[in-house]
This record gives C-alpha cells, sequence and structure tokens, in this order.
C-alpha cells in the first residue's frame, strides 16, 4: 500500500497524540476502556472538527482503517510501557508536542486539497493539531492547554503554518519544508514552556 507524506505525516501525528491522551488517561487512574476512549478523542478530535468545518463526509477517520490501527497500537503502547514512564505528565507533553507538529502539517495539506488560502490552510493546520488536545483536557478535568496563559499551544502551530508557507514562497525543496516546520513547531513548544514564555495578558482597569 502507497502512502503520499502527507498521510503519513497524518498516521504519526494520530499515533502521537493517541499515546498523549492514553498517558493522561494512566495519570487519572482512567480504567481500560476510559484509556482507550481518551486516546480515540484525543486523536481524532482536531482532523474531525476540521473535517467538518471543510464539509468532507464521511470524516477521514471513519473511512481509514490505518487511522484506527494507529489509536489502537497507541493506547497499547501507552498501557505496555508505563511502568517505564515514571514522568506521565513529560511523556504526554513530549507526545502532545511531537503531534502538535505533525497534525498542522497535515491539517494545512488539507486545505491546499480544497483550494482554500493561506490564511484558511493555517487555521485548519492549528484547529487539527488544537482540538484533539482541547476535547482531551476537558474530558480528563484538566485546564485546557489551549486556553492557558502559561503555555504557548496554538501560536506554535500557526506560526509552524506560517513558516510551512514562507518556505514554500522560497520554493525550498516539498520534505525539506514539512521536516523545518514540524521541527520548528516542536521546538517551539518546548523551549517557550522550557523558559516559561507566555502571551501577555489584558488585565481589566
Amino acid at each position: 500500500m502507497h502512502f503520499t507524506l502527507f498521510q503519513i505525516l497524518d498516521l504519526l501525528g494520530t499515533f502521537a497524540f493517541a499515546i498523549s491522551g492514553a498517558s493522561l488517561a494512566i495519570k487519572k487512574e482512567f480504567d481500560v476502556f476510559g484509556i482507550f476512549v481518551l486516546a480515540f478523542v484525543t486523536a481524532i478530535g482536531g482532523g474531525t472538527v476540521r473535517d467538518v468545518l471543510i464539509g468532507e463526509q464521511p470524516v477521514s477517520w471513519m473511512h481509514s482503517s490505518e487511522l484506527i490501527i494507529c489509536i489502537v497500537f497507541g493506547a497499547f503502547s501507552a498501557i505496555i510501557f508505563n511502568r517505564w514512564m515514571n514522568k506521565l505528565n513529560y511523556f504526554v507533553f513530549l507526545f502532545d508536542a511531537i503531534g502538535l507538529g505533525f497534525f498542522t502539517i497535515a491539517g494545512i495539506e488539507k486545505g491546499l486539497n480544497f483550494e482554500l488560502n493561506i490564511f484558511i490552510c493555517i487555521s485548519l493546520g492549528t484547529i487539527s493539531a488544537t482540538f484533539g488536545g482541547l476535547i482531551r483536557d476537558i474530558i480528563s478535568g484538566e485546564k485546557p492547554m489551549l486556553l492557558m496563559r502559561k503555555e504557548i499551544y496554538a501560536i506554535a502551530s500557526a506560526s509552524g503554518g506560517c513558516l510551512f508557507f514562507i518556505l514554500q514562497f522560497l520554493e525550498v525543496n516539498q520534505s525539506v519544508n514539512v521536516i523545518s516546520c514540524i521541527s520548528f513547531v516542536f521546538l517551539v513548544r518546548i523551549i517557550t514552556s522550557k523558559y516559561g514564555i507566555k502571551l501577555p495578558i489584558i488585565k481589566e482597569k
């Protein structure tokens, strides 16, 4: 079976987000069913919202057994290797950052396939990358990272999307462009978290 570059990115992002969701479920002491549910909604949440917005029916995961297999494999991986994951918070964060980069580019590609403009494509990339995590956090009772002042989350994704189109305008090789943007999103997420970089707030006067 032949996969395009962006289908591979979608699978990798799905796997990473499934581990992120399952790891958080284990940390929250969900039962086995709950672990798979949280892995599932984390992995497909953003893509589902994206597909509904652009009118793609059925949504991508409904006609892709590969995505379902990735989610199941990701959940099982989190369960099997859980005993070696002494810092589950770190693994949730790490795989969330990885998935953020993969899904940003996968969402942009979906927008390009529908011949949408640059700004909509970047928005779709950001939605794909962040809404699964938003749903995961709401279900698990966590404060949503998407809305927290102390986390640079959606901005990391949107910045990666902007970089993608800048490099595309400069006619950078597609594979190099994709790898650069995924790495950029990942590094922005990691660096801003490590050094406590955050967006300003507007205080009521």
